[in-house]
């Protein structure tokens, strides 16, 4: 029990730190001014780029699954995908495991499930690790002195060599087989390449998935413009993306207080005062929920529920489907 709960826990207190440092340091008086400021029709534009958003995730989604040469359709795809995403504003984790389940109970297989999410997932990362690699001589013609600039392309090399690495997995001596782990990373290596090793699907799932990266730094650039900040979108595009990757990282609760806290010295770099940013931060945060929350209601339109113990059976239920499979071919 201690285990399960306590990196949580630290990841709690973590996170309501980093919210309390933010707040000690900015004026919230002239936050809340600032806030009052907002635009009611840019807040719809965001919100409207919000939902282009999901449709865009589902989309990098079903690539995935077409590679794989799952049958989904492109509608089954978004509703469960939605639903994910809904999920994922209380913990990123639930969204993913809700939709292998949701997906599984659809009518695909348990590796079809959870391997498409979590290819669709890497690929996510890696478009926006590349993404941010890309745009860094915009980001340092902006920001001269931002610190530790060789740090995304450094990550985009160790991204491309972990997916090939990755690729060979299924390569692993059999003496290793007997591991739970080692059998299903062999079975996520035969899907990686299927994906990757395909400019029709890979290259089309990682372009998908950098479109997505720069439409959610235009869900920023609305509430800007919406509070009347002096910032353009090249701005948005080159500052937002970072926070994100910084975003992904387990050290706080969904990326509360961590958000907060980039999102304030990001924009710092380009003279937008700390007060302004944390409204930004917050509008923008506002707004992925508000777009997330339509997932809920086609969860209970859905009529099925899932129950706790199905999510920690997932992965074991995939497992014995792979050995099977592998059985079969032998």
């Amino acid at each position: 029990m201690v285990k399960r709960w306590l990196p949580w826990a630290l990841k709690g207190v973590f996170s309501v730190g980093l919210i309390w440092f933010v707040f000690h340091k900015v004026d919230l008086a002239s936050a809340w001014t600032q806030a009052k400021t907002l635009d009611p029709v840019m807040l719809a534009v965001a919100l409207a780029i919000g939902v282009f958003q999901v449709w865009l995730g589902a989309v990098r989604w079903w690539l995935v699954l077409r590679a794989l040469k799952a049958a989904f359709t492109a509608t089954q795809a978004f509703m469960v995908f939605y639903i994910g995403v809904c999920f994922s504003i209380i913990l990123p984790v639930a969204g993913d495991a809700l939709r292998m389940w949701k997906a599984h109970r659809s009518g695909l297989t348990l590796q079809a499930s959870v391997n498409s999410v979590m290819l669709e997932r890497i690929t996510t990362i890696l478009g926006l690790v590349l993404l941010v690699a890309i745009t860094q001589p915009l980001l340092l013609a902006r920001a001269p002195n931002i610190p530790g600039s060789w740090v995304f392309p450094l990550l985009s090399a160790l991204g491309v060599i972990g997916i090939l690495v990755l690729t060979t997995l299924d390569r692993l001596p059999r003496s290793l087989h007997r591991w739970r782990v080692v059998r299903g990373l062999i079975h996520l290596a035969g899907d990686t390449r299927r994906l990757f090793f395909r400019s029709r699907w890979g290259g089309a799932t990682l372009l998908v998935a950098l479109v997505g990266h720069v439409n959610l730094s235009m869900v920023a650039y609305a509430l800007a413009v919406g509070l009347g900040l002096d910032v353009d979108m090249i701005d948005c595009m080159v500052l937002v993306p970072p926070v994100i990757l910084i975003m992904t990282l387990p050290i706080s609760i969904a990326g509360l207080g961590v958000r907060e806290t980039a999102m304030v010295a990001a924009f710092g770099y380009v003279g937008v005062e700390s007060h302004s940013a944390l409204v930004l931060s917050l509008l923008f945060g506002l707004t992925n929920i508000i777009t997330a929350l339509p997932g809920g209601l086609i969860w209970l339109l859905s009529g099925e529920h899932l129950k706790s113990e199905e999510i920690e059976h997932i992965q074991d239920d995939a497992d014995e489907e792979a050995e099977k499979e592998a059985a079969g071919t032998v």
